[in-house]
């Protein structure tokens, strides 16, 4: 490993036509959820100049039957919940508004091919929803147990956010991005060589007092976020650096449903394998192996076996158990990655009830509508508060080195 270098990760708002695509498939999942806990769910969104399009299979108790039939009642909540996560966002713009957008909901039966491979069975436990790797991680960077660059990203956008929504920043719109270039030494961030920050803003804030008072405001965002000793004399900062940005969200930019994979996970600072969370439910690994594979490095950076983990999982659609299990402290463990590997193994199925969708699934609680919250501003490094982000939690830390002794 390289000790000194910069790195550059990125974040964008909750109003980015992708996140909107996001954060639309996801309150579909919880939706569903909370009215079939077993329900199957693949929905995937398209965003627009004034037009929402839902695509995908599904199937679940007083939903949907197999003949594709909805049960009563559902569809005029699937549209409910498109317009009204768009309207808490903060659209109500000519080319995006959520009371006047077109919306059409082509949702379909889940295929019966998939259904048995995945389904339990007399003599079969519950098989994975499809096959993948998938990655977690975890470092020592950030109280966040999250790398430095991607969490400082984030925070700047929710801050951002927090204040365009509580009307202490009346001249932001919702569609924003954010980047953080730090300079490391010794592998541990020292300075903030570069901070971008793109916002869509009211009309006229692109020149004059106007302008200056929106750059104004971003500085401040970023001094309040970044620790004061990142930031110094070599802190260059690139604010709107194209000029006007009136026109965003989905009526600048087409949006799509799993197209921020990195933004969602660990801003490039960790491998990842593909696959987008967003618009499934739990029985996918590509969302729920994610989460406890990051759930695992978490748990391990904070036990203290190590300061910088990535964990691999991977499965076959039909199977159950994983194929296959590796851990990597890029030799920052205080023990052997493959004696970490054996712990994992033993915790997990203590715990969890080993590392099948299905323990993955009751280990975690993930069968309740809890990821609308996770759709922006990043799936790990979040608060465990209450039934919300349960991987984050490190509740497991203590028994991983009982373990690994």
């Amino acid at each position: 490993m390289r000790s000194d270098y910069l790195f550059t990760s990125e974040s964008v708002s909750e109003g980015h036509p992708d996140k909107v695509a996001d954060q639309i498939s996801d309150a579909v999942v919880d939706l569903f959820l909370g009215i079939d806990p077993e329900a199957r769910i693949a929905c995937e969104t398209l965003t627009t100049t004034q037009l929402v399009v839902l695509a995908g299979e599904i199937r679940g108790n007083g939903i949907m039957d197999e003949a594709g039939n909805w049960a009563p009642g559902i569809p005029e909540k699937v549209e409910a919940a498109v317009r009204e996560t768009v309207k808490r966002i903060g659209y109500e713009q000519d080319g995006f508004h959520w009371e006047t957008l077109r919306f059409e909901n082509n949702l379909h039966p889940q295929s019966a091919h998939i259904a048995q491979g995945v389904d339990a069975g007399e003599n079969k436990e519950e098989g994975a929803g499809d096959q993948g790797i998938m990655f977690g991680f975890a470092c020592d960077e950030t109280p966040d147990l999250m790398p430095a660059t991607l969490d400082y990203s984030h925070k700047i956008l929710a801050r951002m956010a927090e204040d365009r929504h509580s009307g202490a920043a009346p001249f932001l719109e919702p569609d924003a991005k954010s980047q953080v270039t730090l300079r490391f030494e010794g592998g541990k961030p020292v300075a903030a060589t570069a901070i971008v920050v793109s916002t869509q803003h009211a009309k006229g804030y692109d020149q004059g007092e106007q302008e200056a008072e929106l750059k104004a405001y971003v500085k401040k965002v970023v001094a309040d976020v970044l620790p004061a000793e990142l930031i110094g004399d070599e802190t260059v900062y690139h604010i709107n650096p194209t000029g006007s940005f009136e026109i965003g969200g989905p009526d600048g930019d087409a949006g799509l449903t799993g197209r921020k994979i990195i933004v969602d996970t660990y801003g490039g600072a960790a491998p990842h394998g593909g696959g987008a969370f967003s618009g499934k439910d739990p029985t996918k690994v590509d969302r729920s192996a994610a989460y406890v594979a990051r759930y695992l490095a978490k748990n391990l950076v904070a036990a203290g076996l190590a300061t910088r983990c990535t964990i691999q999982l991977a499965y076959a659609i039909g199977v159950s158990e994983p194929l296959s299990l590796y851990v990597d402290t890029h030799g920052t463990g205080t023990v052997s990655d493959d004696k970490l590997e054996q712990a994992i193994w033993s915790v997990a199925q203590a715990r969890l009830g080993g590392l099948t969708p299905r323990g993955i699934r009751t280990g975690l609680s993930l069968n309740k509508p809890i990821y609308s919250p996770s759709a922006a501003y990043g799936h790990f490094g979040r608060k465990a508060e209450g039934d919300l982000f349960p991987w984050e939690k490190t509740d497991i830390a203590g028994a991983l080195k009982t373990a690994a002794a």
